[in-house]
């Protein structure tokens, strides 16, 4: 046997079955609708968005960096660093708890007139990607600092 026939033999079976994948535009009917296009598709994800969010407004949606997963749909804005964000409610986030995290320090007058030391906080990651996204504090508020805002 010679090496063409070899390929021509082990192509055959790999042939038929394109041939048979392969559509002409004269064979696809038009004039019916695909049934997978809603044109009220808006305004049901609209409705879906408002039950989600239960009529509360909010500062921002915050997504993940890494996937765009929604982590929460009820944040603060912090007054002076814009880019950090403070919430109770979340989703899809997981909190890593062997790794905590020291807080800032407090002179000692502080301490004292708190009576309190300096706060542990724990990493908070996306639960889908597992990218840090931020912390939680002690009194479980969750502060995000690596998040994608959106107009809520």
């Amino acid at each position: 046997m010679n090496r063409t026939s070899e390929v021509e033999e082990d192509s055959s079976p790999y042939q038929k079955y394109q041939q048979i994948l392969v559509s002409d535009d004269d064979e696809i009917d038009y004039s019916s609708k695909p049934e997978f296009y809603d044109p009220k598709i808006d305004e049901k994800d609209e409705l879906w968005a408002h039950k989600q969010r239960k009529g509360q407004t909010s500062d921002a949606v915050l997504t993940c960096p890494a996937c765009f997963t929604t982590l929460c749909l009820d944040c603060q804005r912090h007054e002076k660093q814009v880019t950090r964000y403070r919430a109770i409610f979340v989703v899809n986030c997981r909190i890593k708890e062997e790794e905590a995290q020291p807080g800032s320090k407090r002179t000692r007058n502080e301490e004292s007139a708190r009576g309190t030391a300096a706060e542990t906080f724990k990493r908070v990651c996306c639960s889908v990607c597992s990218t840090d996204v931020g912390v939680i504090d002690e009194d479980e508020v969750y502060h995000f600092f690596n998040v994608i805002p959106s107009e809520a």
